[in-house]
């Protein structure tokens, strides 16, 4: 019999796939961005070494348990802080963060905004179901007005969030929107992510098969649209048209924005070397620890 919760092998030489069972919903969108993640790893030549992922809370905060290379999970909201300190002291891996859209937009909204306006240099893809799927289906900061969920049966009663026109509007260096049910275009955005300098934000459309019965992956399909090609990622004024469209109207995907601006550790770089070449032995703080003993 097939274990549907068992993760699905992308390549059988690919040093990032493992075989670790999942809690992940049979049919889940989260299945289609690891597998992506893992392909784009494999296909630039990394290696497990080379890469970091981060994560906070949630079912997209899972991700770094399924995959072969280093992994850091953190609180509910604090994986951004995280990664920074991980970069400060070591910015010569490749460092993605994956997390949901309650866990970047809700709780770590704070962070998303900060993050931003420092410009760490790593790949954030957020797995945007549009709920709370861990804690079983309430409406997160992306459920649409008036969208009914199992804890607000009358509907949503607030404006959703607008991710990726809000990063444009905070000066994003790259901003980009794709969907899990299209692998070939999340694969080619995540590469075009990897070779930016500085943050680089992807919200991916990822349907909760369980809690979310609105955005499922046919009403997705009924509505997304690749970006043109000759379009101007230089160009702000269109790029916020763009990420305005959402819904009925169309859901454009692709690079919306990308600019070329000075990443945190540019900014402020180390003085001699990162923080993991220095040498320590145990006995450097025996004095230290002697002090705090007495």
């Amino acid at each position: 019999m097939v274990n549907l919760n068992k993760l699905n092998v992308v390549k059988n030489d690919n040093p990032f796939v493992t075989n670790n069972p999942t809690s992940w919903c049979p049919g889940c969108g989260n299945f289609s961005i690891l597998d992506s993640i893992n392909q784009v790893l494999y296909e630039e030549g990394l290696t497990p070494q080379d890469v970091l992922m981060v994560s906070g809370i949630g079912q997209a905060a899972k991700l770094p348990h399924y995959i072969h290379a280093h992994g850091l999970n953190t609180l509910h909201g604090r994986a951004l802080p995280a990664a920074m300190g991980a970069q400060a002291a070591n910015n010569s891996v490749k460092m993605l963060v994956t997390s949901g859209d309650g866990d970047t937009y809700g709780e770590g909204g704070n962070h998303f905004l900060h993050n931003v306006r420092r410009n760490l240099d790593l790949v954030h893809i957020v797995h945007d179901n549009q709920i709370y799927g861990l804690t079983k289906g309430q409406g997160s900061p992306t459920t649409a007005l008036g969208q009914k969920t199992r804890l607000q049966f009358d509907g949503m009663r607030h404006e959703p969030l607008n991710p990726v026109a809000l990063a444009i509007s905070l000066g994003c260096t790259f901003v980009a929107r794709s969907f899990s049910g299209d692998p070939k275009h999340l694969q080619k955005t995540i590469k075009a992510a990897l070779d930016h300098k500085g943050y680089a934000l992807i919200d991916v459309m990822q349907p909760c098969v369980s809690f979310n019965e609105v955005n499922t992956f046919k009403w997705y399909k009924e509505r997304v649209f690749e970006i043109a090609s000759d379009h101007d990622v230089t160009d702000k004024v269109k790029a916020f048209e763009l990420a305005q469209t959402f819904g009925d109207e169309g859901i454009p995907i692709g690079i919306l924005y990308r600019e070329e601006s000075p990443s945190f550790m540019e900014r402020i770089p180390h003085i001699d070397r990162p923080l993991v070449d220095y040498v320590r032995k145990p006995e450097d703080i025996d004095s230290l620890l002697n002090r705090m003993i007495d």
